[in-house]
């Protein structure tokens, strides 16, 4: 009794105060990283062995779909009161192919949410990629468009490319890009001349966006293996900590004071990082602090840490249940928690 009291009252914080006297619809826009969502079959050599029931982590059928079932649950666990459909656009990360996609969307815990599905193989050597899912009722899709990294000092580097998926939410012109910026391999200075390159390519997409039709809105959510301070997405995303400081092409980075007060999305030896980003130009917030929404409009953030997702014994308590940790099957979800905005728009 005292888990659903805690639910209701979560839920009913997503309600905004200004709804007393007016009508609202909510749309949820979420980010997850999947965390090596891979099939049984070895596609690309040595990593994908790893992910292959002959290699390291024995990576059979039974566990497949099990990992399966585990994510969809997790992503029928993402509603509220003003989104019981769950999100209407899912940004997701580590999944090897549209395979994989197409198997999670059609899984019984959110098959009747009738999930759509943007992908595109990229170059990465892992053999991972970003993509998209939407809820078909919310979202139509206009335009699809890939853009590849490319690192000058650095020819033979392969990553992620970077997915934006333009349509309409809720009747209105969004542009949503979807990022797994490089990781941290190597060192944490030594490897960021690489986000920063990334960031540079997001920036780029953004600014072509906006000159193309600067009255669309544009969402930019991915892992991004950085934090809101650092100087990827501060510097050159042009992430920004306050609302109002997040115009002339700008983005707010709600994320920023979720980690100010300690919440993050993945841990590391006692430390959080939120590398799950997801930033917005001021398409969203010009109407956050009035009554009117007349168009979509920022609400909220959340950093979706619930209690299932977490690790609830040992040293590593309070951490994402990942899939496996030292080699041992967990039959968890993610090392990574997934993020969420809302966004509101009143009924006419």
């Amino acid at each position: 009794m005292k888990k659903i009291l805690i639910f209701a009252f979560v839920a009913l914080m997503l309600v905004p105060a200004f709804a007393q006297d007016r009508r609202y619809n909510v749309y949820g826009v979420m980010f997850y990283n999947l965390e090596n969502l891979f099939d049984t079959i070895n596609n690309n050599g040595q990593y994908d062995q790893e992910f292959s029931p002959n290699g390291a982590r024995q990576w059979n059928n039974e566990k497949y779909w099990q990992k399966q079932h585990n994510m969809a649950f997790a992503i029928s666990q993402m509603t509220s009161q003003g989104t019981p459909n769950g999100p209407a656009i899912i940004g997701v990360s580590e999944i090897e192919n549209i395979t994989v996609l197409q198997d999670l969307v059609k899984q019984p815990e959110i098959r009747a949410q009738h999930y759509q599905i943007v992908h595109h193989d990229g170059p990465d050597r892992r053999g991972v990629d970003v993509g998209l899912l939407y809820n078909p009722r919310f979202f139509k899709v206009l335009n699809v468009n890939n853009h590849r990294l490319t690192i000058e000092s650095n020819p033979n580097f392969r990553s992620r490319d970077q997915l934006c998926v333009t349509g309409l939410l809720a009747g209105e012109k969004v542009s949503v890009i979807v990022n797994h910026w490089p990781s941290r391999l190597g060192g944490e200075a030594q490897s960021s001349y690489l986000r920063e390159a990334a960031a540079a390519l997001s920036r780029h997409i953004v600014d072509s966006l906006l000159v193309d039709d600067p009255n669309q809105g544009i969402i930019m959510m991915g892992d991004l293996n950085d934090d809101p301070q650092n100087k990827s997405c501060a510097k050159v995303m042009r992430g920004m900590k306050k609302i109002e400081d997040a115009v002339n092409g700008a983005m707010y980075n709600p994320f920023w004071e979720k980690l100010d007060k300690g919440i993050g999305t993945l841990a590391y030896r006692g430390n959080w990082n939120l590398f799950d980003q997801i930033m917005m130009t001021d398409y969203f917030t010009k109407y956050y602090k009035g009554k009117d929404k007349p168009q979509l409009t920022f609400l909220r953030a959340e950093v979706l840490n619930r209690d299932f997702l977490q690790t609830r014994e040992g040293d590593r308590q309070g951490y994402p249940l990942r899939t496996y940790s030292g080699g041992v099957f967990l039959n968890g979800y993610s090392d990574h928690f997934p993020t969420e905005i809302f966004l509101v728009k009143e009924v006419k």
